[in-house]
């Protein structure tokens, strides 16, 4: 039997090993740094952003952990050609995913492969692993020159 635990280490894994937009990015209109001081995850999150706030593309770099690395990985997949506004939205529909009780509804239809990462609330110490990305994201989107924190 199909075990959505399963799938779940299988992603984490897949784009651990080969993550997408591993990168720096030269002609970025933004950027932003995370820190997560518990464990020591560090991310710099590009955006390449047009003129009418469309996300042209997106990379990170840095050194994580196994999830960390899956979610920047995913994210940045998922955001490219996106509005910005439209990607705030979904850094707000991603926290609630990772921080809601376990068995609670998954919108799957506005993460898409992103829902695979629900799997990390049996886990609530790595929680703060799937979710540096996206506030690094969350404060890149605000302008905010802070370094990202889990805390």
């Amino acid at each position: 039997m199909f075990d959505l635990r399963d799938l779940y280490q299988e992603v984490i894994v897949d784009h651990n090993r080969s993550p997408r937009n591993f990168r720096a990015m030269d002609d970025a209109t933004d950027t932003a740094d995370g820190y997560n001081p518990l464990c020591g995850d560090k991310l710099t999150l590009y955006l390449k952003v047009d003129g009418d706030g469309v996300i042209e593309d997106v990379s990170f770099q840095g050194e994580g952990c196994a999830i960390s690395t899956a979610s920047a990985s995913l994210m940045t997949e998922h955001l490219k050609g996106m509005h910005a506004a439209e990607a705030e939205r979904l850094f707000e529909a991603f926290k609630r995913m990772a921080t809601s009780d376990i068995g609670s509804d998954v919108d799957g239809a506005r993460l898409g492969k992103l829902a695979v990462l629900a799997g990390v609330r049996e886990f609530p110490a790595r929680i703060k692993c799937a979710t540096l990305c996206w506030h690094t994201l969350h404060t890149v989107l605000m302008h905010d020159n802070r370094t990202a924190k889990t805390e």
